[in-house]
């Protein structure tokens, strides 16, 4: 078989029509496109592996999922081996058994999400030095290039050192995160301060009364 006719998608089997049917890859392809639009180098295929391991009963061979997905073995392993990159799927293997099977490292949505708050703390990190290492090529230069490029870089690395310092106040690590737990373990009064600042960033809130004064100072 040509590698094109191996990559090429097979008809996933054909188990049943109707509302089942339609339901299922409805969340197949909704959990693709979400999962490919949020992890740099995980197509739509991995996504749909995401969902096939959470819709499934246990875990799934890789056999297994590209009979279910309709996808070459191949295309199948090398989505795997990125979201076990990404900390999202962990290989297991049952006693006796001599192949590996696959399963989400912890519930759905919570290790997608989880996953995804741990790697933009790590780009939020890796901004940080970034902007570290182009101020000290900078070093003392003057002139109003070099001025210009040092107030813009230190702006934005102080904008960074704020995330950076939110992400060290919520213990997010590089495992599964329940977040419900977390979730009922606030206070709602906290939950309730953190929404109402989210609104006024978005402009959806009412604004603070000293803003309402300056405001109406203005039109008076």
């Amino acid at each position: 078989m040509s590698k094109a006719a191996e990559n090429k998608p097979r008809p996933a089997k054909a188990s049943a029509n109707g509302p089942v049917a339609s339901a299922r890859a409805t969340v197949l392809d909704g959990v693709g496109r979400e999962v490919a639009a949020s992890f740099p180098g995980i197509t739509r295929l991995g996504g749909q592996i995401v969902a096939a391991l959470y819709l499934a009963d246990g875990p799934l061979s890789m056999d297994a999922l590209s009979e279910e997905l309709g996808r070459s073995k191949s295309n199948i392993f090398a989505n795997l081996r990125g979201l076990e990159a990404a900390g999202i799927v962990e290989r297991r293997r049952s006693a006796g058994s001599r192949h590996d099977a696959f399963a989400l490292r912890g519930k759905y949505p919570d290790v997608v999400v989880g996953a995804y708050l741990s790697r933009l703390r790590r780009v939020v990190v890796d901004k940080v030095n970034l902007c570290t290492r182009a101020l000290d090529m900078l070093g003392d230069t003057r002139g109003p290039e070099a001025d210009a490029m040092r107030e813009k870089l230190t702006s934005l690395q102080r904008k960074y050192e704020r995330f950076a310092t939110v992400f060290e106040l919520i213990p997010i690590g590089d495992g599964p995160i329940d977040l419900e737990e977390v979730l009922d373990g606030l206070p709602q009064n906290v939950l309730g301060t953190v929404a109402a600042m989210a609104k006024r960033a978005l402009g959806l809130g009412p604004r603070p009364l000293a803003e309402k004064k300056i405001a109406a100072g203005r039109k008076a």
